[in-house]
């Protein structure tokens, strides 16, 4: 993105550079509406319910939301690129993920908070929430962003389609047990001397 020019750009999608201007605005504006694009092509071919009927279990809908959050960063194919640009847009943020943030992640952000804090029986906004509901998301993200380590280091996992869905059931039974034993924990810690 930074070393490229709108004319680069232009060239090679065989564009014309005023098209650019017209409808995006400038170089941010095109690179936006791609992001924003990568964002909701994940989201319709993976979405965070993965299907699930009205009223399904927190416990579901926990393990539908991982899910869908490990597709949309490891699925292989037309849309595996969706994943990498987000990725690099996380490593390397621009303008870009100010729209990203208020338009798609806040909300997945308050869905997977909210899915937290009916197993942990808090409010949405607790801080024990807010911490459970990054821990889900952080282990995720861990398996994207150490692929390269995981290969060397566990040669035998898979990262295909029945190898994501092994992932996202040991991530969500994983979240579940820490779920189940932090209220009791933290409230010992709390009324110890």
């Amino acid at each position: 993105f930074k070393a490229a020019t709108v004319r680069d750009i232009c060239r090679l999608a065989k564009a014309n550079v005023a098209a650019v201007h017209y409808h995006f605005g400038d170089k941010m504006g095109l690179y936006t509406a791609i992001m924003t694009e990568a964002f909701e092509a994940g989201l319709k071919r993976y979405p965070p319910d993965m299907g699930l009927p009205q009223g399904a279990s927190a416990e579901k809908r926990l393990h539908a939301f991982v899910h869908s959050f490990l597709l949309r960063m490891l699925g292989q194919g037309r849309y595996a690129w969706c994943g990498k640009l987000l990725a690099r847009e996380m490593h390397e943020p621009t303008e870009a993920l100010d729209h990203l943030m208020a338009s798609h992640i806040r909300p997945l952000s308050q869905r997977v908070r909210g899915i937290v804090a009916e197993l942990l029986d808090l409010p949405a906004d607790h801080h024990r929430t807010r911490l459970c509901a990054m821990s889900v998301v952080g282990q995720c993200q861990y398996i994207f962003r150490s692929r390269a380590v995981l290969g060397k280091m566990a040669p035998d996992l898979q990262l295909d389609e029945q190898g994501i869905d092994n992932l996202a059931r040991h991530i969500t039974d994983f979240s579940l047990a820490a779920l189940k034993h932090i209220p009791q924990r933290a409230d010992r810690l709390m009324q110890a001397p």
